[in-house]
């Protein structure tokens, strides 16, 4: 989008919508989980995303109100709940497998992890 554009176009243009949306931090790694998994309770999200709970749940909130995501409680006591996406966020499959075509065609490779074992193996650790 050409910089001279009115900020009026930016409001109404999809492609900019939608990228308000997704950049924020960890919301396609919470699309992408439930892609994988269908459904997840709070902690299992948690632990399979990786963010602190502060940040999940004001993600979560704002995807529910998106329609991108469903939330549903399955006890008050413990208080159980598990999100799923909707129709909306099951759309988004297309976006984050054209984004890994484009990752494998055009980014290097990602470093292996490092382990333990290899940092003991150099003195380190």
């Amino acid at each position: 989008m050409r910089k001279d554009r009115p900020r009026a176009d930016r409001a109404t243009c999809p492609v900019y919508a939608s990228i308000q949306v997704l950049q924020e931090k960890w919301t396609l790694h919470i699309v992408r989980a439930l892609l994988e998994q269908r459904a997840l309770g709070f902690n299992e999200l948690r632990r399979t995303v990786g963010c602190n709970p502060v940040t999940l749940t004001q993600r979560l909130e704002r995807l529910e109100a998106l329609g991108v995501v469903t939330r549903t409680v399955h006890s008050l006591t413990p208080r159980r709940t598990s999100y799923a996406l909707t129709r909306a966020g099951v759309a988004l499959r297309g976006v984050i497998a054209a984004i890994a075509r484009w990752g494998d065609t055009h980014l290097p490779a990602p470093a292996a992890p490092r382990t333990r074992t290899a940092a003991r193996s150099r003195g380190r650790g």
